[in-house]
Parts: C-alpha cells; sequence; structure tokens
C-alpha cells in the first residue's frame, strides 16, 4: 500500500512539474474588446541554463501593445502592418507592434520572473476559444525552448510538448 502511494505521489509530482515547466500567462481569462495585462510567467532556463532572451509574437486580433520596462532587460519591438484597420477608440490602426523581445538579461534556470505587456484584445475575436502568444526562451550558447506549438482543433496545450502561452477569451459583457 505504501508502496502504491508513492508511485502515484512521484506520477503526480512529475505531471505537475512538466504541466508548470512551460512560459503561461498569470491571467488565464481576458474579455474582448477591451485591455489585457499580459504577465508572461517563466519558471526555468534551458536544461540548466539561465534565459538570456524572451521573445513573444503577438498574433492577430492584438493591437495596441506596450511592454514594461524590466530591469537589467533591453526591450525591442518588431512593427508590421496588420491584416486589416483596427478601430482604437476613434483611431484607425493598420500596423503595430507584432513582436516583443526582451535581452540582455539574466534569468537563472533556478529563478522565476515574470514579463509584461499591456494590449487590446479587439472586439472581433471569437470568444470561449484561446488566443495563442508563442514564445521563444533563448539561453546561451544557443540553447532555446520553443514554446510555439498552438493546439489543433479537439486538443489542449496539454497534448503538447512545448504548447504557446494561452488565454480564454470571454465575451466583453
Amino acid at each position: 500500500m505504501t508502496k502504491r502511494i508513492l508511485i502515484t505521489a512521484a506520477a503526480t509530482a512529475a505531471m505537475l512539474g512538466q504541466a508548470s515547466a512551460h512560459v503561461t500567462l498569470e491571467t488565464q481569462e481576458a474579455k474582448v474588446g477591451g485591455s489585457y495585462k499580459a504577465v508572461f510567467r517563466v519558471g526555468h532556463g534551458c536544461e540548466g541554463a539561465p534565459t538570456t532572451t524572451i521573445r513573444v509574437r503577438i498574433p492577430d486580433g492584438v493591437i495596441s501593445v506596450k511592454p514594461m520596462p524590466k530591469a537589467g532587460w533591453e526591450i525591442a519591438t518588431k512593427t508590421e502592418a496588420y491584416g486589416k484597420t483596427f478601430d482604437y477608440y476613434g483611431t484607425p490602426l493598420t500596423e503595430g507592434v507584432r513582436e516583443v523581445t526582451w535581452s540582455g538579461g539574466n534569468l537563472p534556470d533556478a529563478y522565476y520572473d515574470e514579463f509584461v505587456m499591456r494590449v487590446y484584445l479587439t472586439p472581433d475575436l471569437a470568444t470561449g476559444g484561446k488566443l495563442w502568444f508563442p514564445v521563444v526562451q533563448e539561453c546561451p550558447e544557443g540553447k532555446a525552448e520553443r514554446w510555439i506549438e498552438i493546439p489543433e482543433a479537439g486538443k489542449t496545450a496539454d497534448d503538447y510538448e512545448y504548447p504557446a502561452a494561452g488565454v480564454t477569451l470571454l465575451p466583453k459583457n
């Protein structure tokens, strides 16, 4: 009986460790048609190496991206055209930040940190589903963790080894 409990406890701990090993979003739900504070949680490095760069790809339907400065890290943004024009509080937007990179820092494997940006989720995003933010975590010597897998219909992030960070979209009201 004790052996079975220990095996079950070990299996549970292994599953929890695996489930929490990827880059995730702190707030798992957000309303469309409003602002969302995206807090990307990074819980480890790359196979023991420290994290030195976090790169987040901004999905379609996310505009007005403003990353938060982080002491000891440099921020770079990549601006591209949107697939269509968005109305942002009366201002038409045709392009904006499509990728945010924090680099030059040093997050040791044994530590945890967060990388933050404020975004606007356009009202035309489909509610009830998930919106995925692919994240690449870079470490020295070319090591990297590519959290970019977007689940196919009928699957969840738990079905993938390297899932993108996801947020469930809720109706505005």
